[in-house]
């Protein structure tokens, strides 16, 4: 009976450390896909509507997800960021870096026309 016991402790111990290593694989091919996201001071992002479920009824599930345009203002370490509107109020409150996203901006963006050839913009318009 003791011997019995003896060879289950082994075998327990090698479970044990099976299932470690296999942790260790698990975590390996993780931390191969994540990217660690970190912002600088002055850098646009996108600020994620919080919290979350609180949308605009009327929209339905076409409500909007992100918040923009905000600034980073500070870097306060640990991933929290502290933002500045482009109105240049600074927020109290510091954000999380999950909650943030860089901005790209687009076409519908900018506030000049980007005339091509064929277009010309007069007053606002655009004649073809």
């Amino acid at each position: 009976m003791l011997r019995e016991l003896e060879g289950l402790d082994a075998s327990r111990i090698d479970t044990l450390n099976k299932l470690l290593a296999g942790k260790q694989v698990v975590s390996k091919a993780y931390n191969k896909r994540v990217r660690n996201k970190s912002f600088e001071e002055g850098e646009v992002v996108w600020k994620a509507v919080l919290p979350l479920g609180t949308h605009v009824a009327s929209y339905g599930k076409w409500s909007p997800t992100w918040e923009r345009p905000f600034i980073i203002n500070q870097v306060l370490g640990l991933g929290a960021y502290r933002l500045q509107d482009q109105n240049g109020d600074i927020h109290a409150t510091p954000i999380n870096g999950k909650r943030l996203k860089k901005f790209y901006p687009t076409m519908w963006d900018s506030q000049a026309v980007q005339t091509n050839p064929g277009i010309k913009a007069v007053k606002d318009e655009i004649v073809v």
